[in-house]
């Protein structure tokens, strides 16, 4: 066996594949929950102990023969989050996490500071939104100050993790372009945004130092291979944020590709090999995790809707597709603005879960849930029509998240976005990533010119059997009800921007 370890810390659980690649198949898998404090004013929350908590569990479920023959390591985290910690590596403050919101008021100073949205996208390429970074250090040095004065090193979850494996303190630009702290085009650390948030202290200091998305963020070190049962001195990988690992795990490396991600949040991304930004800054002009960049639209409630909506109605998941399927597209009219967690985009922080368009015959169980259903992938169309506008050819959508192994899911999604859909044989998709981009580091360190794209067309395949087409009836139907559905979206605006 020629193993390499794939690590996914999500919102949720944490994730671990243990992928041959010379069998080209994963070997053994194991997956762990994490939980999350949740507050009124947006706070979301986790402590750091349980991801390493959730990887320890996970790695005692894999059979000791596959564990010591792993070769290498790379870890997918969940993009954004705040992780201070102090000169021993201590963390000090529960993480705040991608879909906090609670740091909506230092977006807005920073960004008024900054010269306004115009000028950050001139200048950085990335807007300062709820869920990135950067408001959220400023939020940390308001509230609390002794500990951000004790504060030595401000890392992602993923650079954590990493942390944990090595000991060393690493940050590659894929997520790191996910803080709102770097010029995208530039790739570095842009100064005028530090300086904003702390103009007394050079914040740089506390910045990991970044490395390229096929160098070594370290070895694995003695402590960490006898609590996880792995060899010592392996090659850990650079790693990345999830959709930055989605992208390789689904074979996301070149123009043309979009990966669709259906899961607690809601996901729309594509490769480029030259920055986009994005005028109206819908999409994140973020970087990869393989040398290029990854626009990018994510919205924080996607899934959620149909669950929220399946758990009021008391109905399993298949009883709950069938339920929605009695109504027609569009709802009867019926209009879910799914905003329970607030929303990135559009950037509505004091966003709420809406239903609107009820008639006197159409307040019913189906009408609701198919609205949830919808709501879904309305959302992420903006993504859709933003790549379109900027020139983006897509030619397929490469869905995973839960709502990928639906074909209710798949078809309306190849139906609203008007584009084939096909799923990858390999659902885990980070987790995956995270394998691959350490194969590609490992081979790499040992000298080989080897390509991620080479690789992952080598060992991302896609499951035919799954793919749907666009229905030309169905596609001219949810064009109407999209329109229907961005007109409550703006009317909104007042009341959740």
């Amino acid at each position: 066996m020629a193993i390499v370890i794939g690590i996914d810390v999500g919102t949720q659980s944490t994730k671990t594949i243990f992928y041959d690649t010379e069998a080209k198949t994963i070997v053994a898998s194991a997956q762990a929950p994490h939980e999350l404090t949740a507050r009124d004013d947006g706070s979301r929350e986790q402590e750091a102990t349980w991801w390493l908590d959730a990887i320890i569990a996970c790695f005692r479920r894999i059979p000791t023969e596959v564990r010591e023959a792993a070769t290498a390591i790379g870890v997918s985290g969940q993009q954004h989050g705040f992780v201070p910690v102090d000169a021993k590596g201590e963390v000090l403050y529960p993480v705040k996490l991608w879909n906090d919101t609670s740091t909506a008021l230092e977006c807005g100073e920073l960004t008024k500071m900054l010269g306004g949205s115009s000028v950050l996208l001139a200048e950085e390429g990335n807007l300062i939104l709820p869920g990135y970074t950067a408001s959220k250090i400023l939020w940390f040095k308001k509230n609390h100050p002794d500990l951000y004065a004790r504060m030595a090193k401000i890392l992602l979850p993923h650079d954590y993790v990493n942390f944990f494996l090595t000991g060393a303190y690493t940050m590659e630009y894929g997520d790191a372009s996910g803080t709102a702290l770097l010029d995208i085009r530039t790739r570095k650390w842009s100064k005028r945004i530090l300086e904003a948030i702390d103009p007394d202290r050079d914040l740089s200091d506390t910045l990991p130092q970044l490395i390229g998305a096929h160098e070594c963020a370290g070895r694995v070190s003695t402590k960490a291979a006898h609590l996880l049962g792995i060899p010592e001195v392996i090659f850990v990988s650079s790693g990345g944020g999830d959709n930055m690992m989605g992208a390789i795990g689904t074979g996301t490396v070149h123009d043309g590709t979009l990966t669709m991600s259906l899961g607690t949040s809601g996901t729309i991304y594509g490769a480029s090999n030259k920055p986009i930004v994005d005028p109206q800054g819908l999409l994140a002009a973020f970087c990869s995790s393989t040398g290029n960049w990854l626009p990018l639209l994510c919205t924080m409630n996607c899934t959620v809707a149909s669950e929220v909506t399946r758990a009021l109605f008391n109905k399993g998941v298949k009883e709950f597709d069938a339920t929605a399927m009695k109504a027609p597209i569009g709802s009867n009219g019926v209009v879910m603005l799914p905003y329970f967690n607030g929303e990135r985009t559009p950037n509505y922080p004091r966003g709420k879960g809406c239903l609107m368009g009820f008639g006197l015959e159409t307040m019913n169980e189906a009408n609701i849930s198919r609205a949830a259903m919808e709501s879904s992938i309305f959302g992420l169309k903006l993504g859709l029509e933003s790549f379109q506008n900027l020139g983006y050819s897509p030619k397929e959508i490469r869905l995973i998240g839960g709502g990928s192994k639906s074909l209710v899911w798949r078809q309306m999604v190849a139906d609203i976005c008007d584009l084939p859909v096909v799923v990858p044989k390999i659902t885990e998709a980070a987790a995956l990533g995270g394998a691959l981009q350490a194969y590609w580091g490992l081979l790499h360190s040992q000298g080989s010119g080897l390509g991620i794209g080479e690789i992952v067309a080598d060992h991302v395949s896609l499951d035919e059997g799954s793919a749907c087409l666009p229905i030309p009836a169905n596609v001219s139907q949810y064009r109407t009800a999209y329109r229907t559905y961005a007109s409550y979206v703006a009317v909104v605006e007042p009341i959740f921007a």
